[in-house]
């Protein structure tokens, strides 16, 4: 038999099966935004987030392939039982294909472990850890926004271009509070820096006093803010003890936009903040951030507009791929770039981290402020590759080294 009869065998035999076509098994396509929405991350979390994946839905009519999309919500309050507990909820009994935005760090790998077990969609923007895409990387998991690894590259490496004082850190006693002191200590002693202390303060910590004290009492010329949901409190109470005043220069680790609104420009003025989006990077993300003001009365946090991006690439693949299967999604997403409000020019590597341009942004003085969300200046834009942990560093199992 040769080889060209052997194809129209083949061909022949294809045509009467009949063509095989992927479909959407379930009755609708549900989507869970889990998040704090009322703790201390809420303002750069929870509600936004839910907001920004409703936009995310809008633009695809609410439906695909007849299929309509439900946006669900629920408060973990910052507890991994309680996340865990309600992704097992939403998994089991509700239908949901995919959970948006995660929270905090130690929420976001509970929930994690169950999709690595499911093969469900897990879309991780709130969380920082770089665990998630590095040792407790999972198949169906892809971290989009921020990380630790790369906010503790671009901040001391921004700083250290400036001065090359000790440090010292306050941090956030919980997972992304260690994993982002954890990575800026290996870059700050990668640049031939020095730490001069550190002090942990649980989440939730209202008197800082103590910590202040023992910064000043230390040899660093630069204290590191690294208290995320407690930061505008921890820059607030360093106003207030004239820290800056005395010699020390105060560099906020991870900070978003609407702390540096609470907080205000007094206290936070000339601070290096390294994120993922602000809403003049692009004309597109200026229009996308003035209709999601529109609906907020505030503008997106670099969260938020991640979950909107994570979740408009999620059901771009849905619909390209005519399935709502973990494992078939996944691999569409994988294929296709990411390019919308967030990013122009984004791909999920094989580590599950989503990467693309970060920025290195300064906070404006309040002179320099033209309205009340004018909050930053862009300083340099960085490429993924300056940003991201390379893969040949990588401890993710799903790397092929």
């Amino acid at each position: 038999m040769n080889n060209q009869f052997a194809r129209c065998l083949l061909g022949a035999a294809l045509l009467a099966a009949g063509p095989v076509r992927a479909e959407i098994k379930g009755d609708a396509i549900r989507i869970g935004v889990l998040s704090d929405m009322s703790g201390p991350f809420a303002t750069a979390m929870g509600p936004g987030s839910v907001l920004a994946a409703q936009m995310a839905a809008e633009e695809f009519d609410g439906a695909i392939d007849g299929k309509p999309i439900r946006i669900l919500q629920a408060d973990h309050q910052n507890k991994p039982d309680i996340a865990s507990g309600i992704a097992r909820q939403w998994f089991d009994r509700d239908g949901v294909q995919a959970i948006a935005d995660g929270g905090t760090s130690a929420a976001s790998l509970a929930v994690q472990e169950l999709v690595r077990g499911n093969h469900r969609i897990f879309l991780i923007s709130g969380a920082g850890t770089s665990d998630l895409s590095n040792q407790a990387c999972a198949p169906t998991s892809v971290q989009w926004t921020q990380d630790s690894y790369s906010t503790a590259a671009g901040v001391v490496s921004g700083v250290w271009q400036r001065t090359q004082a000790p440090w010292f850190f306050i941090s956030a006693d919980y997972a992304f509070g260690q994993a982002l002191q954890a990575d800026a200590t290996v870059r700050l002693t990668q640049l031939g820096g020095k730490v001069a202390g550190s002090v942990k303060a649980p989440l939730g910590t209202s008197d800082f006093s103590s910590n202040l004290l023992q910064a000043q009492a230390s040899i660093a010329k630069i204290l590191a803010i690294n208290t995320a949901g407690d930061s505008v409190n921890t820059l607030r109470q360093a106003a207030e003890f004239g820290v800056a005043a005395q010699g020390l220069s105060i560099v906020p680790m991870s900070l978003q936009n609407v702390d540096i609104r609470a907080a205000g420009l007094d206290s936070t003025q000339g601070a290096l903040v390294f994120t993922s989006f602000f809403e003049d990077v692009s004309p597109a993300a200026r229009a996308w951030s003035d209709k999601f003001f529109a609906r907020a009365n505030a503008m997106p946090s670099q969260i938020q507009a991640g979950v909107y991006s994570a979740v408009r690439h999620y059901l771009q693949a849905v619909k390209d791929s005519h399935s709502d299967d973990g494992d078939t999604v996944m691999a569409r997403m994988k294929a296709t770039p990411v390019s919308d409000a967030y990013t122009p020019h984004g791909i999920i590597r094989d580590d599950q981290r989503m990467v693309h341009d970060m920025y290195l942004t300064q906070v404006k003085t309040p002179a320099e402020s033209k309205g009340p969300w004018d909050l930053v200046k862009l300083v340099a834009t960085v490429s993924p590759d300056q940003a991201f942990r390379p893969l040949a560093e990588s401890r993710c199992p799903l790397v092929k080294k």
